[in-house]
């Protein structure tokens, strides 16, 4: 952990992190989702037959299989192989995702999010955070300008500069936050008791009543 920490800082711009960072084994995304239906809901949508393309506005929610994509606008195209792109516009547009085989969820927002099913591939743009849950509890956090996730080798790519730059990350760096793999038939670590309060006597506590 120290290692990749000392690593981050010393790119200011561009880090990568691989799935051996992101619990190492063979999990991957749901392989099953590039191949099943979309779903879309939303106030209002355009087709475009010709260019087989969507465009769906106002309060979308898209489904395909364990893929779940929200955003204020969502234009999704299909190519002649039935290949599907969706490009995901919101404040933030987001996206979840099961991963095989396992009780994990990937997790992102952005202000674009671009969604490849012939690359298996999502792209998240502005202001960009991918998380991943281990059931209902956050594992992961990564935060960067431009992340780029690949479904099928399960490695992403974590992209800084200055327009990540926020009031609470003026310099734009890409910032992590990664829980370690617990080995093999190791307990769990004990949770940190925290101290009881101390109840003092207020010499105030008659004020107000005249």
């Amino acid at each position: 952990m120290t290692s990749f920490l000392s690593v981050c800082r010393a790119l200011p711009r561009v880090a990568c992190v691989t799935a051996a960072l992101w619990c190492i084994g063979a999990a991957q995304a749901e392989k099953a989702d590039r191949n099943l239906p979309m779903n879309a809901e939303a106030d209002a949508l355009r087709y475009d037959d010709a260019r087989q393309t969507s465009v769906f506005t106002g309060n979308v929610v898209i489904t395909k299989g364990t893929i779940v994509i929200r955003g204020s606008q969502v234009e999704v195209r299909q190519d002649a192989q039935g290949n599907q792109f969706g490009i995901v516009n919101g404040s933030p547009g987001f996206f979840r995702q099961k991963r095989d085989n396992v009780d994990e969820f990937i997790e992102g927002t952005a202000q674009r999010i671009d969604y490849d099913s012939k690359a298996d591939t999502v792209r998240f743009t502005g202001n960009a955070v991918l998380k991943r849950f281990k059931g209902t509890q956050l594992n992961d956090e990564t935060t960067g300008n431009v992340i780029v996730y690949n479904n099928t080798t399960d490695v992403f790519t974590v992209d800084g500069g200055t327009a990540n730059r926020t009031a609470f990350n003026p310099t734009g760096r890409v910032r992590a936050m990664l829980t370690p793999v617990p080995k093999e038939g190791a307990p769990a670590p004990a949770p940190v008791p925290v101290p009881p309060a101390t109840l003092k006597p207020s010499p105030q506590l008659e004020e107000g009543r005249q």
